[in-house]
């Protein structure tokens, strides 16, 4: 498990991370969302020791990653796919992390083999593609065998493919009992991956919850409504304290706050003939931008 609690960094006057406060369990995927700048990558850094909080504390397991013994098979992180020396083999790429960590030199190709790179365990890092690379780096995080992973954006820039297979790892990771934190900027596809969320902004804790929780309670939920007899339907549903709106396309109402089958029963109480009938909940993305409107450091304007 990792713990987060009272997590501050500061560069002079300005706060990166704010007083944060959270925990991430075992068994379970959680993202780490947040706009440009909201302090994600600082606070895993602290989390991993790289970076010296102001305040609070980050712990593994309940204790701070500088005091881990043997930190790799405790916690395995992939932070930048490219942080490979591009002259050296995968293989050897792995052996020189396991040498230098004291761990033991088989575990290398097994670690290959689970990311699908032992074809290719001979070939220089320097000529991988991004999704290789994105490969190698999670082979490297697995070289402990560690409960406890972190991953920094790890599908960005793939192909579909590739965010399928990342998926797919993640919430098998997760399957063996393992602890994964994963932050993307990719919010319908943390959507389909994460268990949990915590989300900030401006360095401060804006959601932390189940993701399931989480877009149910800051989702909208519509149901779109289509009839030659709209008119008569929205008089109906008014009357009933139902709330109904015009789309603007012909015979088209969207209707908020109720089920798709209370439409329908004031539809045929009235005997209105529907030609559509559709339930809508916002998408994660959509509850996400409405949750952080305020938080975001830089907002493009209207266009000229």
């Amino acid at each position: 498990m990792i713990e987060v609690a009272g997590l501050t960094k500061a560069y002079g006057t300005v706060r990166a991370v704010d007083d944060l406060t959270f925990s991430v369990r075992p068994g379970r995927v959680t993202g780490f969302l947040g706009p440009n700048g909201a302090g994600k990558s600082t606070t895993m850094r602290m989390v991993l020791g790289l970076d010296t909080p102001t305040a609070g504390a980050a712990t593994i397991g309940g204790v701070p990653y500088a005091r881990l013994d043997r930190p790799l098979t405790k916690v395995g992180a992939l932070l930048d796919a490219k942080w490979v020396h591009p002259n050296r083999t995968a293989r050897n790429h792995l052996r020189w992390l396991a040498a230098a960590s004291g761990l033991p030199t088989e575990r290398v190709d097994a670690c290959l083999e689970t990311v699908g790179l032992a074809s290719v365990a001979g070939k220089k890092a320097g000529g991988f593609s991004l999704g290789m690379s994105q490969r190698l780096g999670l082979a490297g995080a697995l070289l402990g065998d560690p409960p406890v992973l972190l991953f920094d954006e790890p599908v960005n820039g793939l192909d579909p493919e590739g965010i399928v297979w990342v998926r797919n790892f993640m919430r098998a990771l997760a399957a063996q009992g393992r602890t994964v934190f994963v932050s993307s900027h990719l919010l319908a596809e943390m959507a389909l991956t994460a268990d949990d969320v915590v989300i900030i902004g401006r360095g401060r804790l804006v959601w932390h919850g189940e993701m399931a929780d989480f877009i149910a309670r800051y989702s909208d939920r519509a149901v779109r409504v289509r009839s030659p007899r709209a008119d008569d339907l929205g008089r109906a549903l008014a009357e009933r304290g139902i709330s109904c709106a015009p789309t603007g396309e012909p015979g088209v109402l969207t209707v908020t706050d109720v089920p798709t089958d209370v439409v329908g029963d004031v539809a045929a109480a009235e005997g209105i003939v529907l030609h559509e009938l559709a339930g809508h909940a916002s998408s994660l993305e959509e509850a996400y931008l409405r949750l952080t409107a305020g938080a975001v450091e830089f907002a493009g304007g209207r266009a000229a």
